[in-house]
């Protein structure tokens, strides 16, 4: 009684609770059931029960005659890999015994023999002519199966049979039958059949055979009294006529086809419109001007009236039609079918004679799923009614349109119109800025879908905006656009807290493209920071891939020293030194990319030795993935000049040998020590066997080193703006003073407080034309590179601004060049990598004038000592 009462005491007894157990135990019992039902009787193993020793050909033999469906559909199934295996024995022996079982086969039999038989001749086990004398009747017999699945699957078998079947065999064995089953006697799956084989037969024969015996069969069952057999043949016209070309295609085609346009089933109809529309080109213009258009606009007078049926595929064809149809148009046709585009684009928002939904019936929900496609269908279109307008004209016709797909209420038609908004962008060429608030639009769009889409081409996109569509230029235009930066923050927050991981993967990985398109410190305010946060915070490795992937890039452009060195700082601070060991294993990924995108010598000078650091690792995954990454941690070596890191490297991998207890990284750090030893290092000079190689780093460097350059010419270039305003506005305070001054003496204030020497204007010359190249270097580089990213990857420069690259191992970003020596000695300070030590531009500026007067004195100086010592000697 003690267990009862404390289970007693346990369960609670409440009505609720009790109807929540009985649930339960129903559940329980469902589950139950067909684990019961599938137990099989000692009766049912028996007959189960094979021979092991039988060989496949006995096995399939006996199971096709004594077993049980299920494993017949085994052996059908199995008939592909015995054709391979044993051919002639499989046709002698197994496939009479299939023939057998199939006229009573069940359903799934039926099936799987019909996929085998095509297997068996896509793989061409067997010859074409033994297939045509064992298999071909084997498809024959059952395409007219009762079950309309089955002969889909034989007819799909027989089409495909026809493509490799010779033309002698086709004739005798498939269209001299295929007459008497197109008759009116013969079933409804018969003619039907017959319909689908004519157009399949259409592009065997030549265009004499197909008039005289095919054609006579295709003009009697588009007349059938079945309206399923004459939308049938309809769609087989188009194939019939690229057979017979354009001369009976225009004679016997295109009346059938305009009989079936009038046809009482609208199936029918439909099938006709359809076909018209794929057959447009091979008809000229009088055929054009005098048949089809007369027939196009019946079409569409009737779709909002008594023909809804073809409403849908009026407008997925419209675009196409418009503009097949364009050299014959009026200026009143043009007008007329592009306001019939207008108002199918907004079918569903509004009712006719301006009332609203409310005033109106409600639609059905069928209905409602129609407009929406129809709409759907036009924002698929709208490229081709923009050629149809002419681009020109955008703004003007269809803008509005563009704009109200846009914001369609329903998410598929957005979703469209984001697949299609690269092309519209393209089109719209050096008018591109029209649309780019409809992007700021989809990309704060509420469905990740729509998104999801349009961020496919958003790089091309971003290039159309930024250049004007005119393909080039330093200048970016999306400065024009402030509205775009942010919404391209927002996107990717919203992807961010999503469940779609790959859409925010994506997302990121074409946020790559922003150092084409913006500024430097935008990316650095903006997007830089968040890459960083992404990849220690996000928990779906698959994304902080893609952010570093990103980050890395984004460093690889920036144009800032300071930030550059904050950037490295916290990389190797936050990740490589951070607590958590995921964080660390990141920052190998990192440094992974490092080495992909960037110089040699710039990874030598920042990562080797914090990713060294990593072999002491207490996590063995860290210390695993940092032995995966030694074999190119060596590449990045150049000796003699790298020969105490590749000591170092030796160092720690010994140390590893050594001291390593897991035996799992253990076993890789033996595997890895081999492929160092095979590997061979770099030297400073070019090799043969190396020179691709050197070649690209040695690109790499020189990059790097003009983004250093543009850096500092760019300063020195607000330094000079900044010393120009100040002198004219100490020019306007003197002759505020001096009113009475001649104008003369005014015109030579300039000259005499600006105080240049003679050769100055030919270096400020020659710096400008520096800077001018640089920038271009610059923006070509970035236009490679987005082509390519990963072959616009830099190495860091060893001396100051030299052109050419040593292989000293100085600072990526030291300056030792006697040009630039006050500003290296302002910036000595700023060793570490710290953002915040710098100095404001004014201060440099009273500093560097202070160098200057100091050198000018010691420069005097010493003249007077050397004229002293002349005289003493003299």
């Amino acid at each position: 009684m003690h267990p009862i009462i404390i289970f007693s005491y346990k369960m609670d007894f409440s009505q609720n609770n009790l109807f929540g157990y009985i649930e339960d135990l129903q559940e329980l019992t469902i589950i139950e059931r067909p684990v019961r039902r599938s137990l099989k009787t000692p009766e049912e193993i028996e007959r189960l029960t094979v021979d092991e020793e039988l060989n496949d050909i006995e096995r399939a033999v006996y199971l096709l005659s004594s077993g049980q469906d299920i494993q017949g559909t085994s052996v059908v199934a199995n008939l592909p890999v015995l054709m391979r295996q044993n051919p002639s024995e499989t046709l002698r022996r197994v496939l009479p015994k299939v023939r057998e079982v199939l006229p009573v086969a069940g359903v799934e039999m039926q099936l799987t023999a019909a996929v085998s038989l095509l297997t068996i001749l896509q793989e061409e086990s067997i010859s074409i002519h033994t297939y045509t004398h064992s298999l071909l009747h084997i498809i024959l017999q059952n395409l007219e199966h009762r079950d309309a699945g089955v002969s889909n699957a034989w007819l799909e078998t027989l089409l495909a049979a026809i493509e490799a079947l010779p033309k002698e065999t086709i004739r005798h064995e498939i269209l001299n039958p295929l007459v008497s089953k197109a008759q009116l006697s013969q079933t409804l799956q018969s003619r039907l059949v017959s319909c689908k084989i004519l157009g399949k037969l259409a592009n065997k024969f030549e265009a004499h055979i197909i008039k005289r015996e095919i054609l006579p069969l295709v003009k009697s069952l588009c007349q059938d009294v079945e309206y399923e057999v004459r939308s049938c043949m309809c769609r087989q016209l188009e194939h019939i006529a690229q057979g017979i070309g354009t001369e009976l295609t225009k004679n016997v085609v295109l009346p059938e086809l305009v009989e079936l346009a009038r046809d009482e089933g609208s199936s029918v109809r439909l099938a006709a419109f359809e076909t018209l529309v794929n057959l447009l080109e091979m008809f000229d213009a009088d055929d054009r001007s005098q048949t089809v258009l007369p027939l196009v606009k019946s079409f569409c007078e009737k779709s909002f009236k008594a023909d809804e049926s073809i409403l849908v595929s009026l407008s997925f064809h419209l675009g196409k039609l418009c503009n097949g149809l364009y050299g014959i148009f009026t200026p009143e046709q043009h007008l007329r079918f592009l306001e019939f585009y207008k108002k199918l684009c907004t079918l569903g928002l509004e009712q006719e004679n301006g009332h609203n939904d409310n005033q109106v019936q409600l639609q059905t929900l069928e209905q409602e799923k129609k407009y929406i496609s129809v709409r759907k269908n036009c924002a698929y279109n709208l490229p081709a009614m923009i050629v149809f307008v002419d681009p020109k004209n955008f703004n003007l016709e269809l803008y509005s349109t563009f704009f109200c797909l846009c914001h369609d209420p329903e998410v598929p038609v957005r979703h469209t119109m984001a697949i299609g908004f690269y092309e519209v962008a393209k089109l719209l060429n050096t008018d591109v800025y029209v649309v780019h608030k409809e992007l700021v639009a989809l990309l704060q769009d509420e469905s990740l879908e729509v998104l999801d889409a349009v961020i496919s081409h958003l790089p091309d996109i971003l290039e159309l905006l930024s250049t004007g569509g005119e393909g080039g230029g330093s200048e970016s235009k999306l400065l024009n656009f402030p509205e775009l930066i942010p919404a391209l923050t927002r996107a990717e927050q919203r992807a961010a807290t999503s469940l779609k991981w790959r859409t925010h993967e994506k997302l990121l990985q074409k946020y790559a493209c922003l150092p084409h398109v913006i500024s430097s410190d935008q990316i650095y305010y903006r997007f830089l920071h968040r890459m960083l946060t992404i990849i220690m915070t996000n928990n779906v490795l698959p994304v902080q891939k893609a952010a570093a992937r990103t980050l890395c890039i984004y460093l690889r452009y920036n144009r800032k020293q300071e930030q550059r060195h904050e950037v490295i700082q916290k990389l190797i601070e936050q990740l490589g030194q951070g607590k958590s060991y995921w964080n660390r294993l990141r920052f190998l990924d990192t440094c992974e990319f490092i080495i992909e995108l960037f110089s040699k010598s710039f990874f030598c000078e920042y990562f080797f030795l914090p990713v060294l650091e990593l072999t002491h690792d207490p996590v063995a995954n860290v210390r695993m993935k940092l032995c995966y990454l030694l074999p190119k941690v060596k590449s990045t070596l150049k000796v003699p000049t790298d020969k105490h890191l590749l000591q170092q490297l030796e160092l720690c991998v010994r140390k590893l040998l050594c001291e390593e207890k897991d035996k799992d990284v253990l076993s890789i750090v033996k595997k890895m020590v081999l492929e160092l030893d095979r590997m061979e290092s770099s030297v400073d000079a070019f090799q043969k066997r190396f020179y691709e190689n050197d070649l690209l780093d040695q690109q790499k460097e020189r990059e790097e080193h003009l983004l250093l350059e543009m850096e500092q010419l760019e300063k020195e270039k607000q330094q000079n703006e900044t010393r120009s305003t100040s002198v004219s506005d100490k020019i306007y305070e003197k002759k505020r003073r001096d009113s009475k001054t001649s104008s003369t003496l005014s015109k030579s204030i300039p000259m005499s407080v600006s105080g240049n020497p003679p050769g100055s204007s030919t270096s400020k010359e020659v710096k400008k034309s520096k800077l001018v190249r640089s920038q271009s270097f610059s923006s070509q580089a970035l236009h490679s590179k987005y082509g390519s990213i990963d072959k616009c990857s830099s190495k860091s420069s060893s001396t100051g601004y030299s052109s050419v690259p040593t292989v000293g191992k100085s600072s990526l970003f030291s300056f030792t060049d006697d040009s630039f020596r006050t500003r290296s000695s302002n910036s000595s300070g700023t060793a570490a990598f710290s953002s915040t030590s710098t100095l404001p531009s004014s201060s440099r500026n009273s500093s560097n004038s202070v160098d200057q007067k100091n050198n000018g004195s010691k420069e005097s100086h010493s003249r007077k000592v050397s004229l002293k010592n002349r005289k003493s000697n003299s």
